[in-house]
């Protein structure tokens, strides 16, 4: 009977730290010797075997090379190749900028007969938004973004008027000037034809170097609209702001052109970028009107735990189950898409000053049927375009590190509203035709406590003029945990600060709506506004015009209080602008003026508060709230600001610095 000899398995050392091809060599002979010492032992560099084993030693290298750079590749702060990098930073939420489009300011004309030594607006025109004018230098199209309507005297966008053509001295004619905001690209438009309904349909662009998708609808005219993530189910949708629309809001058309809305859309589309620069347009999967995104979320994924009812809360659970979508938007079916969009940019789009001036396509709007025919073209044929300023920002696209690097700041701020700085930036990003917003101050809401006694500081004022007094001291407030307080101010038509129209705060609240925070609650206020005159005395060097010198002072300390360096709760040192005044040249130095000063004070400041003299009506009590040479704003939210400049702003020369008097 034979006898069976079992032999036990051999467990065998493998090293796998081995990394490159020496590492492998090595190891495989190390390997080889101590596990078939007698099987192999000639390691001889010509030995059949030692080829076998580098041959071994160089595939390990070559896989291991590989497996690195694959996993290098998956991680965006260390990716490279291109195609990677667009796919991690896709997957981010951020989308690559293969092209740049210059933008510019262009100068509009137009030309209007007299009425009465006035401007006839009955023919003035309105451009809608979509000319196109070219460059003279290079062809490069500009497309128009806004309005321009020459009958509409917007704050941000003044009529500007002069005499065109006279007749013995009387004006004939009237030339009108009015500025829009323009970008480069050329406009295209294609069509895709869609049969039966496709789950998660895509269609390729043409060009590469797509700026923008200007609009997208169906054979039924339902707009498509692109969203960050198919996901995302409402979008911002706008309307004019007029009579028809809202008779409302429509008194505040001039500050707010449009009203901004929140919308609920089951057409959407996301934008791709494919490695070779082209846009595909990705679509959802639904087939009807009513996708199921639209319906409430199901409570039976997770169970009521009443008697009698099933549970699944004592099992593993995922709350995305709850929430969930099989959709993601509607799926073109048995329709033509037509796509409008510009591409092009780059550094050839920054064309020089003067330019841009060949009309391309232009629409007008008039209010023609009772007017003369003859006139109304001569108004049309009239109408000019101009840059004054070169076209700035154009530029190529994005290499792979700026992707990379712009994708991980997206990702780390998810569009979202955390910090006051978020909500500050993203106020000041509204978009101007839903009103301009100028001032922005972010605080924690306070509330009065009702157990404790609170005193305020506040003047009796009897003059009738006087709107409101600004506080300068409170107390028996506490932080209100449930809410965030924005305070707001806007410009005239003057550049003066204003507060801003219910319209412009709605449109504001709607804006910020979608990237706060859910358990955020935001009041949107109005920062109240402080008035100032400031008055100084300086002695002249000699030998210089003491005039002209006052006058640069003058000069010195209306730049110094340029509306546009001010920011609400900012304070004011009166050093400060003593030492810009003494920097003038004539300047000896900067010394009290002789009235009103019982400080001796170099700087002295005034409250204006008269209403009937154009002020805000904010009282403030300037004693309480100068210390020390600063003068501290108010509590309360507020700003100064230097309503008149040119009255409200006083010096005086009191003499040489030999002291020689006036």
């Amino acid at each position: 009977m034979a006898r069976t000899t079992v032999k036990k398995d051999v467990v065998k050392t493998v090293n796998y730290l081995n990394k490159d091809f020496n590492d492998f060599r090595g190891n495989l002979i190390e390997f080889a010797k101590q596990y078939f010492p007698n099987t192999y032992n000639d390691f001889n560099e010509a030995s059949p075997g030692m080829m076998f084993i580098e041959m071994a030693a160089y595939v390990g290298d070559v896989l291991s090379y590989y497996i690195d750079s694959q996993f290098k590749e998956s991680l965006l702060a260390y990716a490279e190749e291109k195609r990677n990098v667009y796919d991690i930073a896709q997957s981010f939420g951020y989308t690559p900028k293969t092209t740049a489009a210059a933008d510019v300011v262009l100068d509009v004309f137009q030309t209007v007969p007299a009425l009465d030594d006035n401007p006839d607006y009955r023919y003035a025109l309105n451009i809608p938004a979509g000319a196109t004018i070219e460059a003279s230098s290079n062809g490069t199209v500009f497309r128009t973004l806004e309005d321009v309507n020459f009958k509409s005297d917007d704050i941000s966008n003044k009529i500007e008027v002069s005499i065109f053509e006279t007749d013995s001295g009387a004006p004939t004619k009237f030339l009108l000037k009015k500025k829009v905001k323009a970008k480069s690209g050329t406009i295209v438009t294609e069509f895709f034809e869609f049969g039966s309904a496709e789950k998660y349909s895509q269609l390729k662009l043409s060009n590469e170097d797509v700026i923008e998708i200007i609009s997208c609808t169906d054979s039924d005219g339902n707009k498509w609209y692109e969203v960050d993530s198919l996901a995302r189910d409402t979008v911002f949708d706008e309307m004019e702001n007029n009579t028809d629309n809202d008779p409302v809001s429509a008194v505040d058309g001039k500050t707010a052109p449009y009203i901004l809305k929140l919308k609920k859309t089951s057409r959407r589309f996301t934008t791709y970028i494919e490695e070779n620069d082209k846009v595909v347009l990705r679509f959802g999967a639904g087939i009807s009107d009513n996708p199921d995104e639209e319906v409430i979320p199901n409570p039976t994924n997770v169970g009521s735990n009443l008697p009698g009812s099933p549970s699944y809360l004592t099992d593993a659970f995922d709350p995305s189950s709850f929430l969930k979508t099989r959709t993601f938007g509607l799926a073109p079916a048995n329709t033509t898409l037509t796509i409008k969009y510009s591409f092009g940019g780059g550094l050839d789009d920054n064309v020089q000053s003067g330019t841009i001036n060949s009309i391309s396509s232009i629409n007008y709007e008039i209010q023609d049927s009772l007017l003369s025919p003859a006139t109304v073209q001569e108004s049309k044929d009239s109408v000019a375009f101009t840059n004054v300023e070169p076209a700035k920002g154009g530029s190529g696209g994005q290499t792979v590190r700026e992707v990379r690097e712009s994708a991980l700041a997206h990702f780390q701020a998810q569009q979202r509203n955390v910090t006051k700085e978020d909500y500050i930036v993203r106020a000041y990003s509204l978009p101007a035709k839903y009103g301009s917003v100028a001032k922005v101050h972010f605080v924690q809401d306070d509330q009065l406590n009702k157990s404790a006694q609170t005193e305020e500081l506040e003047r009796t004022i009897t003059d009738a003029d006087i709107g409101s007094t600004v506080l300068s001291l409170q107390t028996g407030r506490i932080p209100n945990p449930l809410a965030m307080n924005m305070y707001t101010l806007g410009y005239d038509s003057n550049k003066k600060l204003t507060t801003l129209s219910d319209t412009v705060k709605q449109n504001l609240k709607t804006y910020i709506s979608q990237f706060r925070m859910v358990t955020d609650a935001v009041n949107i206020k109005d920062a109240y506004i402080i008035n100032l005159g400031i008055d100084f005395g300086i002695l002249t060097k000699v030998g210089f015009n003491k005039q002209d010198v006052l006058l640069r002072c003058v000069s010195t300390v209306k730049d110094f209080f340029e509306i546009d360096r001010w920011q609400v709760g900012q304070p004011i040192t009166l050093s400060d602008i003593a030492y810009e005044i003494s920097l003038v040249d004539g300047v000896a130095t900067v010394v009290p003026p002789s009235e009103n000063n019982p400080n001796n004070l170099p700087i002295v400041i005034t409250n204006k508060f008269s209403v009937a003299d154009g002020y805000s009506g904010n009282f403030y009590d300037i004693t309480s709230a100068l210390r020390e040479g600063v003068l501290y704003p108010s509590l309360d939210p507020s700003i100064f600001e230097i309503k008149y400049p040119n009255t409200d702003i006083k010096g005086k020369v009191l003499g040489d610095n030999l002291g020689v008097g006036e």
